[in-house]
């Protein structure tokens, strides 16, 4: 008879994220992730597998999380200007904070992964293709409604300068710990919404 697992794997997987954002996929060693998990060797390998096993259920479970949340809020109804801007808002206030931070730095290592591995660029792709096309329709629900001007003539561009945008928010808070250039940075990159 199998014994039931003593732990979350959610919340494993939320750890996880932590751990290889705090260290990066390469500095990761499997002590850090033991101590940090709270697991034992052998529930890591039968639950989890290799450590890049682990560190692409991290990557999927963040991603899937954050992506899912910001295309839901793209969908409420309302101004769709002012939900873009919130979901900026948003990511701006958990990398200035020091303990949820730490999560959203595993995309720095997730994108590092991409040239040497197919299956973590293909999920990105796959990503990138569900944001890109959530900020076009709602860049198109807000040009309906007559929240962005005429000179928005592209939006397929502007919806992929809004996903990369969101990703370099991560960028910016690894290079400084000042809180009010991040907001200058999400100030910028709203004001093209103008």
């Amino acid at each position: 008879m199998a014994r039931n697992k003593e732990f979350d794997t959610t919340l494993v997987l939320r750890k996880a994220t932590e751990i290889f954002g705090h260290y990066g996929y390469e500095g990761t060693s499997l002590q850090n992730l033991l101590e940090g998990l709270g697991i034992a060797r052998q529930s890591l390998y039968d639950t989890y597998g290799t450590k890049r096993e682990l560190f692409i259920l991290a990557i999927k479970h963040y991603l899937n999380e954050k992506s899912l949340a910001v295309v839901e809020y793209l969908e409420r109804p309302g101004s769709k200007k002012e939900a873009i801007a919130q979901i900026f808002y948003a990511i701006a206030a958990v990398l200035k904070d020091e303990m949820r931070r730490n999560e959203c730095f595993i995309i720095c290592s997730a994108i590092d992964q991409i040239p040497h591995d197919p299956e973590i660029a293909a999920y990105f792709a796959k990503d990138k293709s569900l944001l890109e096309q959530a900020f076009y329709d709602a860049l198109v629900r807000a040009k309906q409604q007559g929240e962005l001007s005429d000179r928005h003539g592209d939006l397929l561009a502007l919806s992929r300068y809004l996903y990369h945008a969101r990703y370099s928010l991560t960028q910016v808070v690894k290079i400084t710990s000042d809180p009010k250039v991040l907001d200058n940075v999400v100030a910028v990159i709203l004001s093209t919404l103008d």
